[in-house]
């Protein structure tokens, strides 16, 4: 039997590079595409918590000794970019960018990180839904940042007022006077005052006055010395008699009491005499033009409520041999378009109405003896976003909550599948 040949096929033989040469390299991702993903990326996101978490951190420990108006100024303020945290009396060489930007780049983070990265089937329905609720949380944040107002109403006990005095604001308040009542006042806002420094003069333009005013020399916490009782330092001019003397900044910054230098600029160019204002000051200047007379002063801001607010009973309950207060109860009236409502403001039970929240902040006594009034201190809120927070929560507990329901049934239907035998 004829034997037969086997053809075999030859063995494939790899191509090599040739010895002294690279392999060719991948094509770099276009910069977009890089950008993209390093702005949704995951490290990014755990870097910039820990970040907010040593701002946090350090923000808790300076504040002892700055204040919490200051602190938050300095760590949390859009304006601050950059930060320098300190301890005691020592700067840390360790920059940090600020809490605004922070936020502001995690929002990025997560909005894009969501879009993106993450999957979006079904079975990451939960995962989503926690995720929109973080968002709506740095957004509440931002909202309540730039939006909100904060400030103080005190009334005694069978008293009235419709009107809350902002905690920190300064404002210049010119009111022109009509038959011995205010008629109309014109306001200067704070931020036309606050960067006026003793090298700054701002001119600030009056319509319907016949005056317009200069401004200078602002100081955030400063008394008013007459010369005669203490002499001024030789740099410092004195006006009237009197001169500002700059102090350290509170602690409490709602208790600072500004104070700046004023000028009257006629119309027809004509400048008056230099004059103090300070929150110290219990009488406005006057000033008269032709046959209209004006009054201006310099207070923290004030707003008025759509409605007023009548303190009937204030109740205090204190810790047994202490003044250590576990309880305040104010007893109100809410009048508003001539209808009166009752209602109770107590410490961790504020009111909440017409978009603003009320809360039990302190109390104080107006005079000594048996026959001295109580007054009830409320600190007043204006924060569009104000249960944001707690709706934010709610998704972020339902996120979680459809999240693990799902997981379980993964599971349950994994262990119900038949094994089969090998």
């Amino acid at each position: 039997m004829p034997a037969t040949s086997a053809h075999t096929t030859p063995p494939q033989i790899p191509l090599r590079t040739p010895i002294g040469t690279r392999p060719p390299k991948p094509p770099k991702p276009p910069f977009a595409k890089r950008l993209l993903g390093f702005l949704s990326g995951f490290g990014l996101a755990t870097t910039l918590l820990v970040i907010l978490g040593l701002l946090t951190w350090f923000a808790t420990l300076e504040q002892i000794d700055q204040g919490l108006h200051a602190t938050l100024r300095k760590y949390f303020d859009w304006r601050a970019v950059v930060v320098i945290p300190k301890l005691g009396n020592e700067l840390l060489p360790l920059p940090l960018p600020g809490g605004y930007w922070t936020c502001a780049l995690l929002f990025i983070n997560l909005a894009l990180g969501g879009i993106f990265r993450m999957g979006k089937g079904f079975r990451q329905l939960g995962v989503l839904i926690s995720h929109a609720g973080i968002l709506m949380l740095l957004v509440a944040g931002a909202v309540a940042f730039h939006r909100s107002e904060r400030g103080h109403m005190l009334i005694p006990e069978g008293g009235s007022s419709n009107v809350a005095e902002d905690y920190h604001e300064p404002t210049v308040e010119i009111t022109e006077i009509k038959d011995g009542n205010p008629a109309t006042i014109h306001v200067i806002r704070g931020r036309y005052l606050t960067d006026l420094d003793d090298s700054r003069i701002r001119s600030v333009t009056l319509p319907g006055l016949p005056f317009d005013m200069d401004l200078a020399f602002y100081q955030a916490n400063a008394d008013v010395k007459a010369i005669g009782l203490e002499p001024p330092p030789p740099d410092v001019r004195a006006f009237d008699g009197y001169y500002i003397s700059p102090k350290p900044g509170e602690l409490n910054a709602e208790r600072n009491t500004p104070a700046c230098i004023a000028r009257i600029v006629r119309r027809d160019g004509t400048k008056e005499e230099p004059f103090l204002l300070s929150t110290v000051c219990y009488h406005p200047l006057t000033v008269r033009q032709d046959d209209r007379v004006f009054t201006i002063a310099l207070r923290k801001r004030q707003w008025l409520m759509p409605f007023t607010v009548r303190l009937d009973k204030f109740t205090a309950k204190f810790y047994p041999g202490t003044m250590k207060p576990s309880e305040f109860i104010s007893d109100i009236t809410r009048t508003e378009n001539g209808t009166e409502v009752n209602a109770v403001i107590q410490m961790n039970e504020p009111m909440r109405y017409a978009g603003r929240t009320f809360y039990q902040a302190n109390y104080q006594r107006l005079g000594e003896g048996p026959s001295a009034r109580m007054a009830s201190v409320f600190e007043v809120v204006s924060n569009p976003a104000d249960q944001w927070p707690l709706y934010s929560l709610c998704v972020v507990t339902l996120g979680l909550l459809i999240h693990f329901i799902l997981r379980l049934i993964t599971a349950i239907q994994s262990f119900s599948r038949p094994q089969s035998d090998v």
